[in-house]
């Protein structure tokens, strides 16, 4: 029920980012219409949303014939988790790096990088996987694809109001400042509503794949190795689609200072001290 609030305050929030640009570009008009897009938007979300994402990412879909051994670990994850079986893709890149998409679990997918398969053991591989069908056990994914869906939207839109300009309700050209304005700040308060759901939801996947996999210290090893090994090597479809970033495991933008406030990823070194803290707990 909680998952189901956090989904309509997101739908709510990002519609309203719509209206407002909406608003810039062709006044009443333009926040009208800004209504109707971000009402389909929603609906386009809600149904399509994950296979976009997989295509912007290029995944393959794999089963037991292709990648036996991955195959077979998200299996034996998914029935201790209780879930039903999620579709697996690879993505063909050097980055190690994973997520969960989907609208729910029946309808889940979890994709993982090339990368990823060559950089973790199997037991840190395992850790990650479980994290990712922890996202899908709590009903995480659709909030962040929809999230990430209309987060680009809402920066193409602001762009193009940038672009193009606008006109109030009275058919007068609006402050160019103005526009500029909205064009930095609705991709940025978009950005910021992703942060704030995400950052809470990746402690909780964290918790959880622990719990999955019954081996906290795997994934808190396998958190560090990502962690030093994704500043070397770009994702690029991440970085072709930023908005995409808070579905994985690990930020894989570059970049850090001032954008680091604004990662949608809690600190790593927290999340590993949260997990060791998990795995004494296990021992006792």
């Amino acid at each position: 029920m909680f998952n189901l609030m956090k989904t309509a305050v997101l739908m709510a929030a990002i519609t309203a980012l719509f209206m407002v640009v909406g608003g810039m570009i062709g006044g009443r008009t333009g926040m009208l219409i800004a209504l109707l897009v971000a009402v389909g938007m929603n609906f386009f979300s809600y149904w399509f949303s994950a296979d976009m994402v997989l295509k912007m990412y290029n995944a393959q879909p794999v089963d037991e014939s292709t990648a036996p051994q991955f195959y077979r670990m998200v299996q034996e994850l998914a029935q201790r988790a209780g879930l039903p079986m999620p579709k697996v893709y690879l993505i063909d890149e050097a980055a190690p790096n994973a997520f969960a998409t989907g609208r729910d679990p029946e309808h889940a997918a979890v994709a993982a990088t090339t990368g990823i398969l060559r950089a973790l053991s199997e037991r840190e591989l395992r850790g990650v996987m479980a994290h990712e069908l922890a996202h899908v056990k709590h009903r995480d994914i659709l909030i962040s694809t929809i999230s990430a869906t209309m987060a680009g939207a809402i920066s193409m839109l602001a762009n193009f109001a940038t672009l193009f300009g606008g006109r109030d309700e009275h058919g007068r050209p609006v402050n160019p400042l103005a526009g500029i304005a909205v064009a930095i700040l609705a991709p940025l308060a978009a950005s910021l509503i992703q942060m704030a759901i995400s950052r809470a939801r990746e402690f909780e996947a964290d918790r959880g794949g622990a719990e999955i996999s019954g081996d906290p210290t795997a994934l808190a090893s396998a958190l560090d190795k990502i962690h030093r090994l994704a500043q070397g090597i770009p994702l690029t479809p991440a970085e072709a689609h930023p908005e995409t970033a808070q579905m994985m495991i690990m930020n894989p933008l570059s970049g850090g200072g001032l954008a680091g406030l604004f990662s949608t990823h809690p600190p790593t070194q927290e999340r590993i001290e949260r997990l060791l803290a998990m795995a004494n707990q296990f021992r006792r």
